[in-house]
């Protein structure tokens, strides 16, 4: 047999570099292609349905009779110098503080509260600049009297030593956490009382307790003290009557309808 001989053409450069791309963009389609497409249905996201519910508020208040009082006091002096107004109030401050233990105010319940020192014009000459006289220094302590039967002869007592400045007397309870509590509770029963009065009324019933938020505020009673009265009738003592203090708790509840 006379052997043959076939020729197989080569494709191009051009063609070869046609055909690759080719092969290469098939590949990315091909890979892309599960992105690119629809979701399966269990992947796709559900709106939630809001909470119904319903939003109100309660309050609770107890009164309750104060166990302690707070005094804040002190002295003013106003000398020429520095040195004189320092020392005459120092004197003054130091009789205070005495007629205040001696009234049986503990040493831990005396605060120094302010301490400072003030010069002193006179502005009366008009058209002249003011003209310094003297110097002013305020010494102001703080006591807390926990027996209330010595309040009065704690305030007569600082006021002859020398106090001649009242800024406050305050009586508070020195734990309200149980009137708090009691407060609370009056609180949370008006807000309920208050949702199924609403839930009956919108023929809905009350499942649960989305939100609870607290507000309690105790009521300190001040008694401003007529320092100048006072000590016009010294010889008298300072009627101060103690009456009572109100606890506050103000509840703000949102409750889950079905």
């Amino acid at each position: 047999m006379t052997p043959r001989s076939v020729t197989i053409p080569l494709p191009s450069t051009r063609l070869g570099l046609l055909a690759a791309g080719t092969l290469a963009g098939l590949l990315v389609g091909a890979n892309l292609a599960p992105a690119l497409g629809p979701r399966p249905a269990q992947a796709q996201e559900t709106e939630r349905e809001p909470d119904r519910t319903i939003s109100v508020s309660g309050m609770g208040r107890v009164s309750i009779t104060p166990d302690v009082a707070d005094i804040r006091l002190g002295v003013i002096v106003i000398r020429p110098k520095v040195k004189d107004a320092r020392a005459v109030a120092a004197a003054q401050m130091t009789r205070v503080v005495a007629a205040l233990r001696a009234a049986g105010i503990a040493e831990k319940d005396i605060q120094t509260a302010n301490l400072s020192l003030q010069p002193v014009y006179d502005y009366s000459q008009s058209g002249s600049p003011p003209r310094l006289t003297g110097y002013q220094l305020t010494n102001v302590v703080s006591a807390t009297v926990r027996d209330l039967d010595k309040v009065d002869d704690a305030v007569d007592g600082a006021m002859e030593a020398g106090a001649n400045t009242l800024d406050s007397l305050i009586f508070r309870v020195d734990d309200p956490a149980k009137a708090e509590a009691q407060a609370r509770d009056q609180a949370m029963a008006a807000a309920k009382a208050k949702a199924d009065a609403m839930a009956k009324a919108a023929g809905v019933s009350i499942v649960g307790v989305a939100s609870i938020a607290e507000t309690s505020s105790p009521s300190p009673m001040p008694y401003m003290y007529e320092g100048a009265k006072a000590l016009d009738a010294a010889a008298a003592p300072t009627p101060i009557l103690v009456g009572t203090n109100e606890v506050s708790v103000s509840v703000s509840v949102v409750y889950l309808i079905g």
